[in-house]
């Protein structure tokens, strides 16, 4: 753990890792949060989960995967990029982001969208990126793949600003709930298997909890398989065969609510790869985002 740095919104100093309790904005987690410590825990306590506030804070807290514990935390100690140096890195597992969240419990500074309603849109990422997410403790925060993301999600009115700069920078998304497949920050952006199936099981209680929701964007491949893992974990049904990937395919999962059924909608990955390429444009991103 390294010296107290200057949150940039708040100024407040934090180490990072940044400690439960310490007043983080929006840290979900009090000293009393359970920490789930291998993926039988995290299948428990998944499944335990009353609320996606609860389920928020005890994914904070996840030290499951000794490889993702041990890189998000190198990376905050002794890997930040330059550019923030001066600045605290979260170094923990990312919480979801958006309506439903709750309003940062431990904390006592929300990041959700304050309407206390739940999402009618879930947006599942791959994983935190080491100097985005995993350094501002919200999804899709402070790196280049986030600015795409939030733009489209500004322009079809689900955020209230094209920019996610920080925690606590005021953001506010309406309708709408940022997860990802895997919480923590992996090597080389890519989880394995294992770590895949180990975080799974928030996915599926976020999936269970989400009563609101009738869509759900999937954000590359990988997502798209473990929210399909997910849902069919949580008893939804499938088409079959099960459904291939591919930008711009929409299928329909039914739930366990009678009657409730949910669009699941892939795109390619807001990644710098497929942003740079021109694999994925801004046409194509506003085209899945606004038919959610």
């Amino acid at each position: 753990m390294t010296g107290p740095a200057a949150h940039p919104v708040t100024g407040r100093p934090f180490a990072s890792p940044v400690p439960v309790g310490a007043g983080w904005p929006g840290d979900p987690a009090l000293g009393s949060t359970p920490v789930a410590g291998d993926a039988a825990s995290v299948a428990q306590l998944a499944a335990a989960a009353s609320s996606p506030a609860e389920l928020d804070a005890e994914v904070s807290v996840c030290r499951a995967c000794p490889r993702l514990v041990a890189w998000r935390e190198e990376v905050a100690v002794s890997g930040r990029r330059a550019a923030f140096a001066q600045q605290p890195y979260w170094g923990r597992p990312v919480p979801g982001f958006g309506a439903g969240d709750g309003d940062g419990a431990g904390a006592g500074e929300g990041d959700g969208d304050g309407s206390g309603g739940g999402p009618r849109t879930l947006i599942v990422g791959l994983a935190p990126a080491a100097h985005g997410a995993n350094r501002t403790g919200r999804m899709f925060t402070g790196d280049r793949s986030g600015q795409w993301l939030y733009r489209a999600l500004h322009r079809a009115g689900l955020a209230s600003g094209p920019d996610s700069t920080a925690a606590g920078d005021g953001l506010r998304l309406t309708g709408a709930r940022i997860v990802a497949a895997v919480r923590c920050a992996p090597p080389g952006n890519t989880p394995t298997p294992a770590e895949l199936r180990t975080c799974n099981p928030w996915l599926r209680r976020e999936l269970e909890l989400s009563e609101t929701v009738r869509s759900v964007l999937a954000l590359g491949a990988i997502a798209w398989r473990a929210t399909l893992t997910a849902a069919a974990a949580a008893g939804w049904r499938l088409p079959r065969p099960r459904p291939t990937f591919g930008h711009g395919v929409r299928v329909t999962l039914t739930t366990n609510d009678p009657g409730r059924q949910v669009q699941l909608v892939a795109s390619y990955h807001v990644s710098q790869q497929n942003t740079f390429t021109g694999r994925l444009t801004e046409e194509m991103l506003d085209a899945v985002v606004t038919g959610l």
